[in-house]
């Protein structure tokens, strides 16, 4: 329950006080209060409002207790704490919840601190869930948290909600966060296992969240799209002893084809509410993926038109890198190694493990298999998860002809 409510509580009482922090610290109370009332008065009808009322009852002492400006305490004191609105079915609990996304997502935050911030106030996760997710110490992500409270004081943030152009400007910033959880989740960076689902079941939480506090916003429900489509791959990502199965290879029977129904409708209200962005346009290439039955009816051409246009809206060397993926497979290999080739010189690639990778797999198709091993090698000596690191070693070890 307190990870369903958790955020709406927060919300509410960052309202009132305009203090992210305090308001953590007193919905955090008024659970404390709920574990000693409930076991002996029963569970209330509604334990969302209750917690709330029981936050800005407590705001109101601590209001008192530290003098703060009679203003404030006014503005609580009339909120009619004592007749909660049913907060499922409010619209002004939308607009907090909506609220305390976009401060979470701060921009003035780093992307570390404001996802471990996103987690903590909107999926209601603790600290030590948050560090054990990102393989983190838990004291550096407690003092992420600490110091993003902090930045957002010091800097004045102002807690309203973001209007118009300011909601527009700021809405990538949301959304990068979302994405940042998303993919930490499904390609994890470091560690033994080669997927964290937890991550991904919370930042597709936070999309569906956004896509309906913010329904009229293409892009929302392009990331939402996105997340649904590749996260539909789950089942057949990993082998039973947990080693990485590579999207030609997976069983698609296994596919969550619920979750591509649901991914493929985002997809079409995020296209019919306007111009393709960079979560839409990924969004349909992993819908080219999921259309088809098997791998030798992808649709390739269009996959690598899709990287083409994504590259204009989003110059990146990694887009770059996944059109050559693609322009390989639609129109033969050296056509993939010829971009790969072209990229061996970005500095911003040079410790990136896929660019090896996939200039390996190019290679491997060519029938040039020492060049190939070599690059497989320099992949695994460059990635941080074990089990991509053993993934290419063994195909380094296959060309090599090795059991």
């Amino acid at each position: 329950m307190w990870r369903i409510e958790s955020a709406k509580v927060t919300a509410a009482l960052a309202r009132v006080v305009r203090d992210v922090g305090l308001a953590e610290e007193l919905a955090q109370e008024a659970l404390v209060a709920a574990l000693v009332q409930w076991p002996k008065d029963g569970v209330p009808e509604n334990p969302g409002a209750w917690l709330t009322t029981v936050g800005k009852r407590r705001a109101i002492d601590v209001v008192r207790r530290n003098r703060l400006l009679a203003e404030k305490q006014h503005l609580i004191a009339d909120d009619e704490i004592e007749e909660a609105p049913e907060l499922s079915e409010s619209e002004a609990v939308d607009d907090d919840l909506l609220r305390l996304i976009f401060i979470a997502c701060h921009p003035v935050l780093t992307k570390e601190a404001r996802a471990a911030l996103c987690l903590r106030l909107m999926g209601g996760l603790t600290t030590q869930e948050i560090a054990r997710a990102f393989l983190l110490p838990e004291p550096t992500i407690a003092q992420r948290i600490v110091r993003a409270k902090r930045t957002l004081s010091e800097a004045g943030v102002a807690f309203e909600l973001p209007r118009g152009e300011e909601r527009i400007k700021r809405l990538p910033s949301v959304l990068e966060v979302i994405y940042l959880i998303f993919n930490e989740g499904y390609t994890a960076t470091r560690g033994g296992d080669w997927m964290r689902p937890q991550l991904c079941e919370e930042a597709m939480r936070l999309g569906r969240i956004l896509a309906h506090l913010a329904s009229g916003e293409s892009e929302v429900h392009g990331l939402v799209a996105l997340m649904e489509l590749q996260a539909s791959r789950f089942g057949a990502r990993v082998s039973p002893e947990g080693e990485p199965i590579l999207l030609l290879d997976q069983d698609r029977a296994q596919w969550d084809h619920v979750l591509i129904r649901h991914g493929l409708e985002a997809l079409g209200r995020a296209q019919d509410l306007g111009k393709a962005g960079i979560y839409t346009l990924q969004a349909a290439i992993a819908a080219c993926h999921a259309r088809a039955l098997t791998p030798e009816e992808t649709d390739w051409i269009r996959i690598a038109a899709l990287y083409t246009a994504l590259g204009h809206v989003m110059p990146s060397p990694v887009v770059e890198l996944n059109r050559a993926l693609a322009m390989g497979m639609a129109f033969g290999p050296q056509a993939g190694l010829d971009i790969t080739d072209a990229l061996m010189s970005d500095a911003t690639l040079r410790h990136y493990h896929l660019l090896p990778a996939v200039r390996a797999d190019l290679l491997e198709k060519l029938g040039r298999q020492d060049e190939a091993r070599q690059e497989f090698e320099r992949a695994a000596a460059l990635t941080s998860n074990e089990r991509e690191r053993e993934l290419m070693h063994k195909r380094a070890s296959a060309l090599r002809g090795d059991q």
